[in-house]
């Protein structure tokens, strides 16, 4: 007799970011899929994200050969999703302006259900920089992983020569927590470490709007339940 499963009613959703979905009063921030994928690519070999004397990554991913420059990208991001889950997960949201893919915002997560802690990364498009998108966008993110997660502790980082990284920690209220040395071009440089709690996020004067927030997704990132309304 051949086994089959015990049924399961109703059946869980089995990719629970898919509806996730924040706005600010500029911007659209959705996880990544194949669609997406392909506009950040288009995005990426159209414009880049820095000029090409400067590298404000810790890895120099944007060093690659141009001709697989986007199948690197693509395959970083497919590996990301298949490795979601409660004990480690990655949020890699697309941006979106006036319906067009502007760059990426990360937030991911080890040990969240224990650490409450969440870290965050970014780009941006050449020609949307220097317009506030930077600092809209990581404050969307932090106030979901605040307000929504649960979170306690959000960390990220910014090397020497990236003043608008650090523009960004500095006007959403991180404070310094040391610094790293990392050499991602074999030269020697100085990466920072900052860090935000609830109490010291500057909020904007917007608030988020969250939508697809469900008890699937918060029990996939261990994150605190959806209040009852």
């Amino acid at each position: 007799m051949s086994w089959l499963p015990a049924p399961i009613d109703p059946v869980p959703d089995p990719w629970p970011p898919h509806g996730l979905v924040l706005r600010t009063p500029r911007l659209e921030l959705r996880p990544d899929d194949d669609g997406s994928l392909r506009e950040l690519v288009v995005m990426l070999h159209g414009e880049g994200v820095h000029p090409a004397s400067e590298m404000p990554f810790a890895v120099p991913w944007t060093d690659a050969d141009p001709r697989y420059l986007g199948r690197g990208v693509a395959q970083y991001l497919w590996s990301e999703r298949a490795r979601c889950s409660p004990e480690s997960w990655a949020l890699h949201l697309v941006v979106r302006y006036d319906g067009d893919v502007i760059g990426l915002q990360s937030l991911t997560a080890d040990r969240f259900g224990v650490l409450r802690e969440v870290h965050t990364g970014s780009y941006l498009g050449r020609r949307f920089q220097a317009r506030g998108f930077g600092t809209e966008m990581r404050a969307a993110v932090l106030a979901f992983a605040f307000d929504r997660l649960g979170a306690t502790t959000a960390r990220s980082d910014y090397v020497d020569g990236n003043p608008a990284s650090a523009g960004v920690s500095a006007r959403l209220g991180y404070r310094s927590d040391g610094t790293t040395l990392n050499a991602p071009r074999g030269v020697r440089e100085v990466q920072h470490r900052v860090l935000v709690t609830p109490e010291t996020f500057v909020r904007p004067v917007w608030g988020l709007r969250v939508e697809g927030w469900t008890d699937d997704l918060a029990g996939f990132l261990a994150a605190d339940p959806p209040l009852l309304s």
